[in-house]
């Protein structure tokens, strides 16, 4: 394999490693946008990568299909800024709770479990979570997620039994919120529980999630009639951070082509 020039170079570099961070956590069965993007865009760098020189000499012979492929590059550019500031946005959104802000309710909402257990980016989101529980100790925390496919138990039931272990938190200001399988879900199902509390959606109220799914939650909360809430974000784990806000930037355009807030 031969390389002669530099363009060529970056894009297998640049392929290789998206291609091998989306085979790897495809294998590990984190099968998602976010990972499937990549590993296809590797994939096609690596091969054009490769095969450079043929591909161009071809498309030369070709001027109709030449500029086809030339506007779709052009298209791809414009797709790939848009992204880069997309997650331009998102490691700049940190958002904590100010010291003069105190929730009456701490909603949690979820991510996912592995065989009962948080996964790392959940454990994050309840790390953070029980933080603001420790300067609120009456505050109310509800624990938002259903039963996913091939557990035994919720969502729910694992954030809960996960505060209690290592935080040792008052399992009686830990509500269950089991039913739902989405962020609009976790919110909507939310707001039954908080009346039990004689709260509402105009309580105040702190919503701990993830870093990049903050401006959505918050968008789809407020198109509940939550409206005096404040957005929590908890880091999300290296590992899967970039692949995370990949899928989190087709989820905000079909959440809003679809109307959720």
């Amino acid at each position: 394999m031969k390389f002669k020039s530099f363009k060529q170079i970056l894009f297998f570099i640049i392929g290789l490693i998206l291609f091998l961070d989306g085979l790897i956590l495809i294998a590990l069965k984190k099968l998602h946008l976010g990972t499937i993007l990549p590993f296809f865009i590797g994939l096609f760098f690596c091969v054009y990568a490769i095969f450079y020189k043929k591909i161009h000499l071809f498309l030369n012979q070709r001027a109709t299909l030449n500029k086809f492929w030339k506007m779709g590059w052009t298209l791809f550019s414009l797709w790939a800024i848009s992204l880069v500031g997309f997650f331009i946005y998102l490691s700049q959104s940190h958002q904590n709770i100010s010291p003069d802000f105190k929730p009456q309710a701490i909603i949690v909402l979820g991510s996912g479990i592995s065989q009962g257990i948080p996964t790392p980016t959940l454990a994050m989101r309840l790390d953070q979570a029980a933080d603001v529980a420790k300067h609120n100790p009456n505050a109310w925390m509800i624990l938002s997620g259903g039963l996913d496919f091939g557990e035994k138990i919720t969502e729910a039931s694992a954030m809960k039994h996960y505060l209690i272990e290592k935080y040792q938190l008052d399992p009686n200001k830990l509500l269950e919120e089991s039913k739902s399988t989405s962020t609009e879900l976790n919110l909507k199902n939310s707001q039954m529980i908080l009346e039990q509390q004689g709260l509402n959606q105009h309580a105040t109220l702190a919503i701990v999630t993830s870093d990049f799914h903050t401006l959505r939650a918050a968008a789809i909360a407020r198109k509940q009639g939550y409206d005096h809430f404040q957005m929590i974000s908890a880091p999300t784990p290296l590992s899967t951070r970039y692949n995370a806000w990949l899928r989190e930037y087709f989820a905000y355009i079909s959440g809003w082509v679809l109307k959720e807030y």
